[in-house]
């Protein structure tokens, strides 16, 4: 059959203890700041918003963004065999720097990719140190500005007030969790102790394991391997926060947070011929290293008591990330070379320091009630990237940086200093008592641009002229909600993204005359835009919630990088990042649940939940389908649930991913084909303050492929199994708190 209908796929929430999370029936109760920027349940909010709390999180043995997000149609989870791992979240088929992920507000660092040796990913969040994960799908630039283009992930740390009480200035917390997929070993701490003015949280976590498994069964060396590399993992994390309360409106609160993560990898996917070079690589060793470290002082004022505002927050930071790469081959060569050693060594750092400012002042005009929210968001980055080499040959001791075609060290675009500051407003306008809202909002952002050239780069790059960036970018947003009879409502709206020129596309640069070509800057470099609209329908009864929502977007001058323009003066072919591609992605979405305890008495304890995501994507200057897109996917779940213990049969099923790009002439992309898996889930509660949790995850041991870990490759590939998913595997989790 060349299609497979949608299947649905069973997952089950389960609260297991008496202050666990509404039931799926009051979904749409639940506070969410991120859509708005404002406190709103999500039947108020003109947006498809997901909410993952700590409490579905421990559910789901959640330890990686794969984890949290396995059943949310329409959010994919991209990562690469061999070395990498998790790389980007995709939402609505749009991923990479397009996607703003942001921890308590501050956006995480970029992603960067040049070469098999070098990728900066963003995958810099330790998922242990969250209270709550929101998902906006969408644009969102309208309060989130550049890299909102396709949707923002807001992670939310926790804090003291999460674990401490009146009559409770102490809590401790310990975890221990395994996860046999990569022979992991993760373990936590949590200390929070406070009284009515100063309180402060501790939270610690480490990590270890081994290569992720796949379906693959070609062992041994080179490029016909489909099982994993081996591979050593080691992470470990720190959150500390300390608040000081002066009134009951009002806290200052101190953040550090500090997150680190080492992969080495014995790479024997490289090892065997090179190609034509007849070179035979013997040996090839990774160690990939990345660290993020955060310092935030922020203030919250819950009542200002002027005019301007009656809330108000803030915060000033800082954070530096850093991700190095090196990569040692050790090579056999034809006489009378014989052998050579070459080390590769990859870096990419950004440091950013910023200020936030949001307020909120309510009045009334006759009989429409105002929420206003508005605020200043300003940050300078600094991004340096640096590819240094060093090639040895160990008979003679003679030692070069030149790999051709490189002349270590290069740089692949200048250091340089991106500054934006923005303005926004957003009004919450309720008539009817709120039955009817009405939510505009405008956001201007100012961006900046300036390169450095130094030494390396300008060696690199003899002549090549930089270019500076100064754009102004205005990204409207109209949103409506309206409930319009007892328990439903309509919401939906137009909603505005962009993405401002990013730094490594605008001033590209490398030279190379022995192969004939050169790159050069680009600073008429046009802003990526997106144009988003969605409207749904939503129920939210004692027993039941439902939504479904359709949406369209289009996006105009995406950028891509190193377009052939022709040839210069020299002869040398000219490559150009240019604003060329337009693409539109259309689909509906699904959401519903049921308690079925609180229609029957007999079903007391049983639930239902499902979702859906049908979407289509289209490249508009090639006329091709975008692979971005994910097929027909969907969930659906039953679940009980116990005073003590309680049990989840949770999966996933998608259909055939038969939307692809023409292949080249000859030959035709895999597809891969529908599936469904199985997950079982449960927990038990030994008394107050102990609890364990179980899953084992494919229960029918079914081979597929995941969206996410697959990219465009040959039908004919014999290394297709490289990119399954794992068979069969269990995770388990203790913790204990007092």
């Amino acid at each position: 059959m060349r299609s497979t209908p949608l299947f649905l796929a069973i997952g089950l929430l389960l609260p297991a203890v008496a202050q666990a999370e509404p039931t799926p029936a009051v979904e749409f109760d639940r506070i969410v700041v991120t859509a708005t920027r404002t406190e709103r349940v999500v039947a108020d909010v003109p947006n498809t918003v997901d909410v993952i709390d700590r409490e579905r999180m421990d559910e789901l043995l959640v330890r990686d963004l794969e984890d949290l997000f396995r059943y949310e149609p329409g959010i994919t989870v991209g990562s690469g065999f061999g070395r990498f791992g998790i790389g980007d979240i995709r939402i609505r088929g749009l991923g990479g720097n397009r996607v703003r992920i942001q921890t308590d507000g501050i956006a995480v660092p970029d992603a960067f990719s040049i070469g098999s040796y070098s990728n900066a990913n963003r995958n810099f969040v330790d998922l242990d140190t969250l209270k709550r994960v929101e998902v906006v799908r969408g644009p969102g630039s309208s309060l989130y500005g550049s890299d909102a283009l396709g949707g923002v992930v807001s992670f939310i740390t926790k804090d003291p007030l999460d674990y401490l009480a009146e009559g409770k200035d102490a809590y401790f917390g310990l975890r221990i969790g395994h996860e046999s997929d990569w022979d992991g070993l993760s373990g936590g701490a949590t200390a929070a102790f406070g009284g009515a003015r100063w309180s402060a949280l501790v939270a610690a976590s480490h990590r270890q394991g081994k290569e992720p498994e796949n379906r693959g069964e070609a062992g041994g060396v080179g490029d016909a391997r489909t099982l994993p590399n081996p591979q050593d993992r080691d992470g470990r994390s720190l959150l500390a926060k300390l608040v000081f309360a002066p009134g009951t409106d009002q806290r200052f609160k101190l953040t550090v947070e500090g997150n680190e993560d080492a992969t080495d990898t014995d790479v024997y996917t490289s090892r065997g011929p090179q190609g034509f070079t007849g070179a035979y690589n013997d040996r090839v060793l990774a160690r990939d290293h990345q660290t993020r470290a955060r310092v935030a002082f922020g203030h919250e004022m819950d009542a200002t008591g002027s005019g301007f505002a009656d809330s108000l927050d803030w915060q000033v930071y800082r954070q530096d990330s850093e991700t190095t790469q090196h990569t040692v081959e050790e090579r056999t060569l034809a006489a009378p070379t014989f052998s050579d050693i070459r080390e590769r060594e990859f870096n990419f750092d950004q440091r950013v320091y910023g200020l936030q400012v949001n307020a909120r002042k309510g009045f009334e005009t006759g009989s429409a009630r105002h929420e206003l929210a508005y605020g200043l968001d300003a940050s300078r980055t600094r991004t340096r990237q640096k590819r240094d080499g060093l090639r040895i040959f160990p008979i003679t001791g003679v030692e070069t940086p030149v790999m051709l075609p490189d002349v270590f060290p290069v740089r692949d675009f200048p250091n340089s200093r991106t500054t934006n500051v923005a303005l926004y407003l957003q009004d919450e306008i309720s008539f009817a008592d709120g039955a009817f809202r009405l939510i505009p909002a405008l956001r201007v952002d100012h961006y900046e641009l300036e390169p450095e050239a130094d030494n390396i780069f300008a060696e690199d790059n003899p002549g090549v002229a930089l270019g500076k960036l100064s754009e102004t970018q205005v990204s409207p947003k109209l949103g409506a909600v309206w409930h319009f009879s007892g328990d439903w409502s309509l919401f939906g709206g137009y909603s505005r993204g962009f993405r401002a020129p990013p730094y490594n596309d605008v001033n590209i640069g490398f030279t190379n005359v022995m192969f004939g070509y050169t790159a050069i800057a680009n600073p008429d470099l046009r802003p990526e835009t997106s144009d988003g609209f969605e409207a749904g329908l939503r129920f939210n009864g004692d027993a039941v919630y439902a939504s479904v929502s359709g949406y369209y977007n289009r996006y105009d001058d995406f950028i891509e990088s190193l377009a052939f323009t022709g040839f210069n003066e020299q002869g040398l072919m000219v490559y150009q990042s240019r604003n060329v591609s337009e693409a539109t992605i259309h689909g509906i979405e699904l959401k519903a649940g049921v308690d079925l305890g609180r229609l029957s008495p007999g079903w007391d304890g049983w639930s239902l939940r499902g979702a859906a995501a049908w979407s289509r994507g289209e490249d508009e200057t090639s006329g091709q389908p975008l692979e971005s897109i994910d097929p027909l996917t969907a969930s659906l779940g039953v679940a009980w649930r116990g005073e003590q213990w309680g049990a989840e049969l949770a999966g996933r099923f998608v259909g055939r991913r038969d939307r692809l790009p023409d292949a080249p002439v000859g030959s035709e992309y895999f597809e891969s084909p529908g599936h469904g898996v199985l997950d079982l889930l449960a927990h038990r509660e030994f008394g107050p303050g102990a609890r364990l949790d179980l899953g084992v995850f494919n229960l029918t041991d079914r081979k597929y492929w995941g969206a996410g870990a697959l990219p465009l490759v040959s039908g004919a590939s014999m290394t297709i199994d490289r990119f399954s998913a794992p068979g069969r595997n269990f995770a388990v989790n203790f913790a204990v708190e007092w």
